[in-house]
């Protein structure tokens, strides 16, 4: 009789704990606070807002010698894929033309989500907050067999505008990053500080972690986990008003996060809250070991039709 009182002195003791253990580090704001987006109530393109004349004119005067860093991967068989997501490629012969000259030519077949794989670009399309999108537009009311009706990422266009690299893994004296270290806001200062760049209202920020070492080689291991920004270093970097933020690993941001209770805050924290764009699985090697630490950035996405993302194949030109 005398140890149910006790027990239940425990279990009183514990709760409050257990309640705090509970509560997510981050929780996405009600569509209140987050809409309209500062770029107004119809809105459907963020962070490319900061595409003007402006920003192709302070991007060129970063071109010095004419050097071009190409920052994607190779489209093929050593692809690193998240989930089930794939790439195939199946070529097509054709036949061979009756003429004198005897021409014939090659096509290919490719199977694949062209928006979601290699070195690729996320559109507000992309992530949602339940059924709200960037700018609080519903899913649900803007879906269809053939594409979003809203925020297609044919929409976005060319992006011509100063590039930065922010070097942590040079900053923290490291190849790589450790699997699921998170990037702190300290981390962003202090290789800042040591690279003596400061950011710009529409830069393209790129972040490397190393991990990018691992894409092609050792493919388990780099979509298993990854060093990447959470979600403090997230909102502090949207804070500078870039145009995107991008990364050598799969989604920009640490994976798994050090809160089990959220997944992915930064995919909601950039493209549905602040309507700023992701550019994921980045090469950033040659940069970082060249030192190239602000330049013109130069990228297409692909034209597809209310599709949720692109892949690309962006180029730091200095």
């Amino acid at each position: 009789m005398r140890i149910l009182p006790v027990c239940g002195t425990v279990l009183a003791l514990l709760a409050p704990a257990t309640a705090f253990a509970q509560t997510p580090s981050w929780s996405p704001p009600p569509e209140s606070q987050r809409c309209p987006s500062k770029w107004g109530a119809d809105d459907q393109r963020g962070s490319m807002n900061h595409q003007k004349p402006a920003a192709v004119l302070n991007a060129a005067k970063l071109i010095k010698t004419g050097e071009v860093i190409e920052l994607a991967h190779v489209l093929g068989p050593n692809m690193a894929f998240f989930g089930t997501r794939r790439f195939d490629v199946h070529t097509k012969r054709t036949f061979m033309n009756p003429q004198s000259n005897k021409r014939g030519s090659n096509e290919e077949l490719v199977v694949t989500e062209l928006g979601q794989v290699g070195t690729q670009f996320d559109g507000f399309a992309h992530q949602t907050i339940e059924d709200s999108w960037y700018n609080c537009a519903k899913v649900s009311e803007n879906a269809t067999r053939s594409g979003f009706t809203k925020y297609g990422i044919h929409g976005v266009g060319q992006l011509f505008t100063r590039g930065v690299l922010i070097d942590v893994a040079g900053y923290k004296g490291v190849e790589i990053l450790g699997d699921n270290y998170e990037i702190t806001v300290d981390d962003l200062e202090g290789a800042l500080r040591k690279q003596n760049v400061t950011l710009q209202p529409g830069d393209a920020v790129l972040i490397h972690t190393g991990w990018g070492k691992l894409y092609g080689k050792d493919n388990p291991r780099y979509v298993k986990s990854c060093p990447g920004i959470g979600a403090k270093s997230a909102e502090w970097l949207i804070g500078k008003d870039p145009m995107l933020l991008g990364a050598d690993n799969w989604p920009v941001e640490v994976s798994p996060g050090p809160d089990p209770l959220i997944s992915l805050p930064v995919h909601q924290i950039a493209l549905v809250v602040n309507g700023v764009h992701l550019l994921e699985n980045l090469k950033l090697d040659d940069m970082a070991a060249k030192q190239v630490y602000e330049f013109a950035f130069i990228m297409q996405p692909l034209k597809i039709q209310g599709g949720t993302g692109s892949t690309v194949s962006p180029v730091a030109v200095r």
